[in-house]
């Protein structure tokens, strides 16, 4: 249970990430010319740490290859450029390497990988380092039949046999047969594309799409963001002007086009590294759509006029009837398919909400989300038993009256069966519902836990349809992982871990069931968070205990004549951890949720201690305060480090 925009481009940096849209991209096919004779193999000469190659015979300068995990990772590129391999990037981060009969396929930071359909568990995984996308050397090498064979000096030498096989030229998106346009069915854009054209990053959810060419003459951004208030021409026109001076960018040129079909702005600015960009913002069906276009060989404003063209193509809307463009959306009837393959899973995600694919967390902007974990199961449990114990953490971290446990169902998820809890719970601030997914398989406990706010009742009938399209292979999990951690929400509430700061001398018990936000004892502050509560220590070597505690006095005392909700229940002067103390205790309600909290001040030598901590009412049950209470009591003083 869990309770502005801004350009890719910074400092004069253009960077080109690893979340690659759908559909089939290639970088590179021909053949390099040459390659003409057959009977010559083709080769590359590479050394960790040296920006220096020699491919056929040719000095030329790479991205440096760097060891990771024993695995030396090189430049993706230098297949094509000494080989002529075709790189084709597929769906989201997957890289596809083919020569010949061969085709290595990987995932950009997963250490899964397939040679010809063949499986292999990578000790170090693809990689994009500072717009470079750095992969194994051997198994591409091997992958794709080349042999390997040190060199002299601590080089390796990768040679190869050119193929046989004729590849097909395609240098970009714009060799698509009948195809003049790109744009995206679901944010409603579309426009014209130049040859050569890339894709490169995009956001997640696709409200950002970059690209540019393979000559790094241009580069482009569209962005569409949801936005409730109707702008007019001359407040996007604002909007621009704003944005270049926040970032450091002298704005040269600026126009406001109210009588559009759809009103826009348009402002020229030239960035620190000289770069000229021309910025087009739009508004229309709830959202404000943005166009960045930089021309990187440009000397003056004036020299984007080339583009202006280009630029008059973009349009709001996408025709689903016309075959001229080519949709960069990966929407299908409202969803978009997500994962993360190092765990094996993926599922439909509805198309709007964000998605963190790494931590597996997805959410509405209505509040609604969906988490997975997946974790090590204790040896013998069943899912009756795991069942029943999130019901009794459910009852441990809620008051009586803040939850309900409505059932079990059973459900089957990718052929293995589970079970589902559902539960309702309220902080304060509105009753939610939680469908908690269980699925023991091979000692590892698949979780899912889909929550949704009261008001939001229209995503309850999503549930099923998104446990219905989750996919998984539960090769993947004992494939790469062994023992994993526990899930926290079961460990004991009694259980807790000493910590000591020889910085500020002191030591305390954290019980195990909390999660760190910040815990580098030996700096400051350290802050827990679990259910309902948060528990913090700062420490400054500077100030005096009676001025801190005035100040925090004089600031509740403040505060309090402005917020009706906040009151100061209790002011006192106690004895802590054998020094005098100040303890406040405060009750409040913030974004509807009432908690109260206590913070003790207390000073040892030239230290100053603030420790806070708060605790939602409707999560104050009698193991949470004692658990608190227990962390109090445990903080001692220890000797300071010299």
């Amino acid at each position: 249970m869990g309770k502005g925009h801004a350009r890719m481009k910074r400092n004069g940096v253009l960077k080109w990430g690893s979340a690659l849209l759908a559909g089939s991209i290639v970088f590179s096919a021909a053949m390099p010319a040459w390659a003409d004779n057959a009977a010559e193999k083709l080769s590359f000469r590479v050394k960790a740490g040296s920006t220096s190659a020699l491919l056929n015979g040719k000095d030329e300068k790479i991205a440096k290859p760097y060891l990771d995990h024993g695995t030396l990772m090189v430049p993706l590129g230098l297949f094509k450029r000494a080989f002529g391999s075709q790189i084709r990037l597929e769906g989201e981060n997957v890289v596809k390497v083919m020569y010949g009969p061969h085709t290595v396929s990987m995932t950009i930071g997963s250490h899964t990988a397939w040679v010809d359909g063949r499986k292999i568990k990578l000790d170090a995984a693809p990689a994009m380092v500072s717009g470079t996308l750095m992969a194994p050397l051997r198994l591409v090498a091997e992958g794709i039949g080349a042999e390997l064979a040190p060199g002299s000096t601590g080089t390796l030498v990768v040679s190869l046999a050119p193929s046989d096989t004729d590849e097909p030229e395609d240098p970009g998106i714009d060799t698509d047969q009948g195809k003049t346009k790109i744009g995206n069915s679901y944010y409603q854009w579309s426009m014209n594309y130049p040859s050569g054209l890339l894709l490169g990053d995009s956001e997640q959810d696709e409200s950002i799409v970059s690209f540019g060419d393979a000559e790094n003459t241009y580069y482009v951004e569209v962005h569409a963001n949801d936005q409730d208030v109707k702008l007019g021409a001359d407040e996007l026109l604002e909007m621009l002007v704003s944005d270049a001076k926040d970032a450091g960018e002298l704005v040269v040129d600026r126009e406001s086009f109210p009588q559009a079909k759809v009103p826009y702005a348009r402002i020229i600015s030239k960035d620190g590294d000289g770069t000229f960009w021309e910025n087009r913002s739009y508004y229309a069906n709830g959202r404000v759509y943005e166009v960045y276009f930089a021309d990187l060989k440009a000397t003056n404003y004036k020299d984007l006029k080339r583009y202006a063209g280009f630029l008059d193509s973009f349009s709001i809307g996408y025709n689903g009837y016309d075959k001229a463009v080519k949709d960069l959306s990966t929407v299908q009837n409202g969803m978009r398919r997500e994962g993360n393959d190092d765990y094996g899973v993926s599922l439909d995600v509805p198309a709007g909400w964000s998605v963190d694919n790494a931590n597996m967390y997805y959410e509405s902007k209505k509040g609604s989300y969906l988490k997975l974990d997946v974790s090590s199961s204790p040896k013998g449990e069943s899912l009756e038993q795991w069942s029943e114990d999130l019901k009794t953490w459910v009852k441990e971290a809620f008051v009586q009256d803040a939850y309900q446990i409505v059932g079990t169902t059973p459900i089957e998820i990718s052929g293995e069966k589970g079970l589902v809890n559902e539960v309702r719970y309220n902080y304060g601030d509105g009753w939610m519902t939680e469908y908690e997914v269980m699925v023991l398989h091979n000692g590892y406990r698949y979780y899912a836990e889909y929550a949704v706010p009261e008001a939001n009742k229209e995503d309850l009938n999503k549930f099923k349809d998104l446990m219905k399209s989750m996919e998984i292979d539960f090769d993947v999990v004992s494939d790469t992982f062994g023992k994993m951690e526990e899930d926290a929400f079961l460990i004991s509430k009694t259980k807790a871990t000493t910590k000591q700061s020889k910085a500020f001398g002191y030591k305390i018990n954290i019980p195990q069931y909390w999660t760190a936000i910040q815990d580098k004892f030996e700096r400051s502050p350290v802050e827990y968070q679990f259910v309902g509560g948060r528990f913090r220590i700062a420490a400054e070597k500077s100030g005096s205990l009676d001025a801190t505690a005035s100040q925090l006095k004089a600031y509740y005392a403040e505060a309090a004549k402005y917020q009706k909700d906040l009151k100061v229940e209790k002011t006192e002067n106690i004895t802590f951890a054998g020094v005098p103390a100040v303890s406040i205790t405060v009750h409040q309600v913030k974004d509807g949720i009432p908690y109260s909290a206590r913070q003790i001040l207390l000073q040892k030598d030239d230290v100053v201690y603030t420790i806070s901590a708060s605790l939602n009412d409707a999560n104050a049950t009698e193991l949470q305060k004692a658990a608190l209470e227990q962390t109090l009591n445990s903080f001692a003083f220890t000797e300071k480090a010299k």
